[in-house]
């Protein structure tokens, strides 16, 4: 098709657009324009002049522009801007003075040269939207100007490919969803008796210490947050924070602990997914898994953990003088986009947050970049962490499996899930003398009496019911009450509980209203990631969760029954009771890494090669956590309505390592980012309470529960020690030159990209990715010997002289020098790690490098390496 009839037609489009719906014939020859320019004539095309190709180019654009505007299809987009953010920038513009600092305590984002600067940014977006984009068609949802610079924009694909070619602009990121990922630990990790002691006392733990929280808001009239019984909370110079207002009560959310509450929810409200109706358009928590991180981080101490009429003990938060600020993205039916967290992590840097506590994670990887380490979402954090702000961010829930985690950044510090040593465990007490197993945080039955047993099945109203599942004991209208009145009712265990449609909260509900004794639920199936937490309730109950178990029980139960030539039960004779299951039971064989924890290796790109970095970076508790719940979160099916709830997830350990560093920050200011994340990491144990090797939770090939010998790709460099981290001797400091330097140093990638993310271009200094000086050494193809440099920096208060050891499986060659160094106070010493493939293999060895001090202290890394020869 020749140019000129494209650019006829084209014309003729144009003029006539309005009326398209009502000439078919052509809404045909758009069609037809619009082919070609998809699939257009090589040999034509081969006889147009550069100018004419080049403005055949330009129509076909408009004319998908076109069709893709009268379709309607719109989507979110991060656009970034050439030109540094304001962590960045060095003053090349003539009239704008440099707004990045050398340290981190000259950072001032509410300076007159930081807000010049920042009006400088916007007004090139803008100008770069106007030029480009018909006024209108677009909507405009985020300027981000301090850890990115680029803005989100609401518009069509089309209009984003537009946005990609244009002057300036240096990549369009399609947005994406990000996920959750779903107390006795202050004892448990002995912040009461070894750490609050030190700083003051609890009332002091934490103090004039900011974490902020990206997640689902936070229930403000908690009492883990309320400033009743608590001193005065004194100013904060240096933050800034928001405080939206309540839209009904015109209340702020903030009271003191409480300083800085906003939501973000406009990509969400752009995709359409925002329902004001039950979303909240607020920080009010409408989920309850905002305001359970929040208060494991930095809840008030010693609130009572109350539950039907019963008391578990009191719940405290890591750092409970920290002070709280809210930045919500999180909401109850689809998780949220990462357009509005990177506008939320810039807030948080903006007003001045010290840690930051991620429990989110992507849904699925970025389109636009190939490395793991090079996206929006990461460049932000990035920046973060150049800003001073300490990154804790959970690892995922896809364990046990390998390579499934969410978290993949040196410069974040990513938290797998542990099992500490209280376990709810109960027992069903047969008739027949058998002792059952299972889980229930129940009373036992009355006078510990032996009841009847009658199946939901045998009780059922009618048949017409079966579609309503009646086993599952949902529906208390469904079944006699007469049967079942006195009685232990035996439910059973369906899909539903897997999906959320059914609770154990509403079983224990049925039971009640019934009159029964108690209620069992036998698990008869498994189900694809299943996984059993304990519930509280307010009568006898208990959950069987071993299928062989559950056959003993229905296999007694049958045998006992008597039923008539329909099969119809008739008489009751099966017998049961069950035991006191209120009062935990403590294990020595703790922590233990999490069934659902995710494992590494860590992956550099989508493709899933393994990187030069060892995550996940720390294990901390994330199993069966108490702490505060919003009464009206929806998050968890048996926790609705109530004040606390006990729940697992590593976004339940992200908040202990969260507040642990809030606690390493006050005593230690000055420390950077890396400088805390390294004093968490040497100090970690790789032994459990009774003195042996970490185990990790693992399925057997019959998906049983098992234990495994666990690893640095389980723990990262173990579980944490608050202890010994307040005074860890040496720590492992890296800047953001220094994660620079990594990015442009991973095998095959993109320096291009690496300058379009992070807006720093790559010199020719390289080195390898192992080289990051941080408190681990991964190599994931080691060929021949490789030499790796680490460099320690002292920051105890006394000269102290280090004696170095090292050990690693036999198939690599592990040696370390200098054997002993002496160092000052403040001192830095390198320290060399030589590795040598001794053999092939297709697994990784695993080691570690251990530095004793004659003062006590000891500093250990993991070592992971797999060989490929010479």
């Amino acid at each position: 098709m020749p140019f000129d009839y494209l650019y006829l037609k084209t014309l003729q489009y144009i003029n006539l657009n309005s009326h398209m719906f009502f000439f078919p014939s052509l809404m045909y020859n758009f069609h037809l324009l619009l082919l070609q320019c998809e699939t257009p004539d090589k040999e034509q095309l081969a006889n147009l002049s550069e100018v004419k190709m080049k403005g055949l180019e330009v129509l076909c654009l408009f004319l998908l522009l076109v069709r893709s505007i009268v379709s309607g299809s719109h989507d979110v987009y991060i656009v970034a801007i050439e030109g540094d953010p304001v962590v960045g920038y060095e003053g090349n513009i003539e009239g704008l003075p440099a707004t990045a600092t050398d340290t981190v305590e000259e950072m001032d984002f509410h300076s007159d040269i930081v807000r010049a600067y920042s009006i400088h940014l916007e007004n090139k977006h803008n100008e770069i939207l106007d030029s480009v984009l018909l006024e209108g068609s677009y909507t405009k949802l985020y300027t981000y100007r301090h850890l990115i610079n680029g803005f989100a924009v609401h518009m069509n694909p089309l209009q984003a490919e537009a946005l990609r070619r244009a002057p300036g602009v240096k990549y369009v990121e399609r947005d994406t969803k990000v996920r959750k990922l779903t107390t006795h630990t202050p004892q448990f990790l002995g912040l009461s008796t070894e750490v609050w002691p030190t700083g003051g006392g609890f009332d002091r733990a934490g103090e004039d210490i900011v974490i902020g929280f990206v997640d689902s808001g936070i229930y403000p009239k908690h009492p883990s947050f309320s400033t009743y019984n608590t001193e005065p909370f004194g100013p904060l110079p240096r933050f800034k924070g928001k405080c939206e207002a309540d839209p009904e009560t015109r209340r702020s959310y903030c009271n003191g602990k409480i300083v800085g509450a906003q939501h973000f929810a406009k990509a969400a409200i752009a995709a359409g997914a925002f329902n004001p109706a039950i979303d909240f358009a607020s920080p009010l928590d409408g989920d309850g898994h905002g305001s359970h991180t929040a208060a494991i981080a930095a809840g008030n101490n010693g609130v009572p953990v109350r539950l039907h009429g019963r008391e578990f003990g009191k719940a405290s938060g890591m750092a409970p003088r920290a002070r709280i600020a809210v930045y919500k993205v999180l909401y109850r039916l689809f998780g949220g986009y990462v357009s509005d967290v990177v506008a939320a992590i810039e807030q948080a840097v903006e007003d001045g947050v010290d840690i930051l506590n991620l429990s989110v994670g992507p849904n699925s990887p970025p389109s636009a970049t190939r490395t793991t380490f090079l996206n929006p979402f990461d460049a932000a954090l990035l920046s973060a962490v150049k800003a001073g702000v300490f990154v804790a961010q959970a690892a995922g829930n896809g364990g046990p499996f390998p390579k499934t985690l969410v978290s993949f950044s040196p410069w974040i510090t990513t938290v797998a899930a542990g099992v500490d040593d209280r376990r709810y465990k109960n027992q069903l007490i047969l008739g027949n003398g058998i002792n059952i197993p299972g889980l229930g945080v129940s009373p036992a039955t009355h006078g510990n009496r032996t009841m009847n047993l009658v199946s939901a099945s045998d009780v059922l109203i009618g048949s017409s019911v079966v579609k309503y599942n009646p086993l599952d004991c949902q529906r208390p209208e469904l079944l006699n009450k007469n049967k079942v009145e006195g009685n232990i009712l035996l439910c059973g265990y369906s899909f539903n509980f897997v999906s959320g449609t059914a609770s154990i909260k509403k079983v224990s509900e049925t039971a009640k209203s019934l009159h029964a004794a108690g209620f069992v639920v036998a698990v008869e199936n498994n189900y694809p990631g299943i996984k059993f937490d304990p519930v509280p309730v307010s009568i006898p109950g208990i959950v069987i969760t071993e299928i062989s178990k559950t056959k003993e029980l229905i296999d007694y139960y049958n045998c006992s029954t008597r039923r008539d030539w329909a099969g119809r039960a008739i008489s009751f004779e099966a017998t049961a009771s069950i035991a006191n299951g209120l009062a935990p039971t403590l294990y020595n064989s703790a922590p233990q890494v999490a069934i659902f924890s995710s494992r590494g290796p860590d992956v550099k790109d989508f493709s899933f090669q393994d990187a030069d970095v060892l995550k996940p970076d720390i294990l901390a508790p994330g199993n069966l956590i108490w702490a505060a719940w919003a009464p009206n979160g929806t998050d968890e099916a048996n926790y609705v309505g109530e004040g606390f709830a006990m729940i697992s997830g590593t976004s339940m350990a992200a908040p202990h390592i969260s507040g642990i560093a809030a606690l390493l920050k006050q005593k230690n200011p000055k420390w950077s980012p890396a400088a805390i994340k390294s004093a968490l990491m040497t100090t970690a144990t790789t032994l459990d309470k009774g003195g042996r090797p970490l185990k990790a939770q693992e399925y057997s090939g019959q998906e049983i529960l098992t234990l495994a010998s666990a690893t640095p790709f389980d723990y990262g460099s173990g579980a944490v020690n608050p202890k010994a981290a307040v005074d860890p001797g040496l720590v492992f400091d890296a800047s953001h030159a220094d994660y620079i330097k990594f990015l442009c140093s991973v095998p095959g990638i993109d320096r291009y990209e690496v300058r379009n993310i992070t807006g720093v271009p790559c010199t020719t200094t390289y080195m390898h990715p192992a080289d990051l000086n941080i408190p681990s050494v991964a190599v994931s193809h080691l060929k021949g010997t490789r030499i790796i440099k680490r460099t320690v920096t002292n920051v105890g208060s006394e000269t102290e002289t280090y004696t170095i050891t090292s050990h690693m499986s036999p198939e690599i060659a592990l040696e370390v020098g200098p054997p002993a160094f002496t160092i000052l106070p403040g001192q830095s010493r390198d320290v060399t790690i030589t590795l040598t493939a001794r053999s092939v293999t297709d697994t990784y060895s695993f080691g570690e490098v251990l530095m004793k001090g004659d003062r006590g202290h000891k500093v250990r890394i993991p070592v992971v390496a797999m060989g490929f020869g010479s």
